[in-house]
């Protein structure tokens, strides 16, 4: 069985995340979004390109109040030598998981272990602002067209995890998954991706996707142990410059 490619994996990151609002500029896609996050306030190149597009990139995204950020993704080593030319740095290299849906959704996590939930309880809203994952983030996952649910996690009688999952086309793509710091290591991270791989089953998706940081050896570890499988990476790179006024 054939695992999603790297580019249907950047279409399904890019409607289960999506940002405030798109432009699209000679040969770019830009988005634009208050929340930060990296995925919705990225440019991406969808035609061929030269050097001064990069320019007129770059300053329409600090019109917006952007610092310069393109996503660098498997087919655009072209870009990313020309953006390190420039001074741009790298950030946030990730691999791109995917494994059949039925090979995670197997066994059931333990009763009272795991929950669907939509919208969101105040106890997930809490766990995901003390990892970083703040209001122009549930703002995302708010406005999110498709299929969605989010899945808490719970230990000792206690809200412990959390995650959100969005379907597009035939694949549940995991976002914000986030365990509370006293309940680390105790196997919830694991039993929270088992339950979203059940209801994106439920919901008729035959792939479970994610994406994790290359630094991040606990998530690659786990994913590993799930049967998931590397299917692409991309990075960004970010203008040197900090001149914009947030």
């Amino acid at each position: 069985m054939t695992l999603p490619s790297a580019q249907q994996c950047y279409d399904v990151i890019d409607t289960t995340w999506p940002p405030e609002a798109r432009q699209r500029l000679g040969p770019w896609t830009i988005r634009f979004d208050p929340s930060g996050s990296s995925r919705v306030s990225a440019a991406t190149a969808d035609a061929p390109w030269q050097s001064d597009d990069i320019t007129q990139a770059a300053e329409a995204m600090r019109a917006a109040g952007q610092r310069p950020l393109f996503m660098i993704r498997d087919q655009d080593a072209g870009l990313d030598r020309e953006l390190v030319g420039l001074g741009y740095l790298i950030k946030d290299p990730v691999n791109i998981y995917a494994a059949p849906v039925a090979e995670i959704a197997t066994v059931r996590p333990p009763p009272v272990t795991t929950f669907e939930v939509w919208p969101p309880l105040a106890a997930q809203v809490e766990i995901w602002a003390a990892g970083g994952i703040r209001a122009g983030r549930l703002a995302i996952m708010d406005r999110a067209p498709m299929p969605k649910t989010t899945i808490l996690g719970r230990l000792h009688d206690r809200p412990a995890g959390t995650l959100f999952v969005g379907i597009a086309a035939d694949c549940a793509m995991i976002h914000a998954l986030e365990i509370a710091q006293a309940h680390r290591r105790q196997g919830l991270a694991r039993q929270v991706t088992i339950a979203a791989a059940f209801w994106a089953q439920a919901n008729g998706a035959h792939w479970l996707t994610l994406v994790a940081t290359r630094a991040n050896a606990g998530a690659h570890a786990l994913y590993t142990s799930l049967g998931m499988g590397v299917v692409g990476q991309y990075h960004y790179r970010i203008a040197p410059e900090e001149d914009i006024d947030r």
